[in-house]
């Protein structure tokens, strides 16, 4: 099995965690409508569709690890109606606009934003009904250490939504996915957003984050129970879904 290296966005020897602050803070005026061009608007389905793993255990207390702009916590707010929503990330920055479209749409007193760490949560243990994360986990500097807090505040029973970009594997699909994500979107990203770099780590992060029965072999390991994959669109987009023992 080839062996993964850690990938970083930019070469200085800030912690991986550091530069990912970094990076997000620098892009995010713009992340929300380059995720939308970039993905010509299938990224809000395949949030949607994550969210829909949960709409029979009804989870009344939400944890949206890696929130960015909130976009997963509004649709969870809109879709799943639960009694309280938090959202947290490392970038500030990212934090500030999501709170101006919570406020924009009205849904202050269902969904907060805090800064913190995935690895490091500052919940009690079982706090939560159930904890998500949109194309956040690639991100981790320590991917096991930040499953495990998920589920440490997991409340018995809860359920974990993961949903993280894959690897394409039918032929042509795959060629034009990787000369796209890998050329393409990086010149985008440069022109738009001014950072380059930032998608240059997008495809490399992509490459490197061990997808499909790999990470349902962490999930496992980390203590998660019924770990299952669903593949969206051609491979671009995986959801991974798991529970907590009762």
């Amino acid at each position: 099995m080839e062996k993964k290296t850690t990938v970083t966005p930019y070469s200085t020897d800030e912690s991986k965690k550091a530069q990912v602050e970094r990076m997000f803070d620098k892009i995010a005026p713009r992340y929300d409508l380059l995720n939308r061009v970039l993905s010509l608007g299938i990224d809000v389905w395949w949030r949607k569709h994550a969210l829909g793993y949960l709409k029979p255990s009804q989870p009344r207390d939400i944890l949206d690890v890696a929130t960015g702009t909130a976009d997963v916590a509004i649709l969870a707010a809109k879709i799943l109606k639960p009694k309280r929503i938090v959202g947290i990330d490392i970038a500030n920055q990212m934090l500030d606009i999501g709170r101006q479209k919570i406020r924009s749409e009205g849904l202050e007193t269902v969904i907060e934003l805090k800064t913190g760490d995935s690895e490091q949560l500052e919940f009690p243990e079982a706090s939560f009904d159930a904890v998500t994360v949109a194309f956040g986990v690639r991100n981790f500097e320590n991917l096991e250490r930040g499953l495990a807090e998920m589920l440490r505040v997991l409340r018995p029973g809860g359920h974990a939504v993961i949903l993280e970009f894959s690897r394409p594997n039918i032929f042509p699909f795959k060629q034009l996915y990787n000369t796209y994500f890998r050329y393409v979107l990086p010149l985008i990203g440069r022109l738009t957003s001014r950072d380059m770099r930032a998608y240059t780590y997008l495809f490399e992060s992509v490459q490197a984050f061990p997808e499909g029965d790999q990470f349902l072999n962490i999930l496992s390991k980390t203590g998660y129970q019924n770990p299952r994959c669903e593949r969206l669109t051609l491979g671009i987009c995986s959801i991974y879904h798991a529970v907590k023992a009762p």
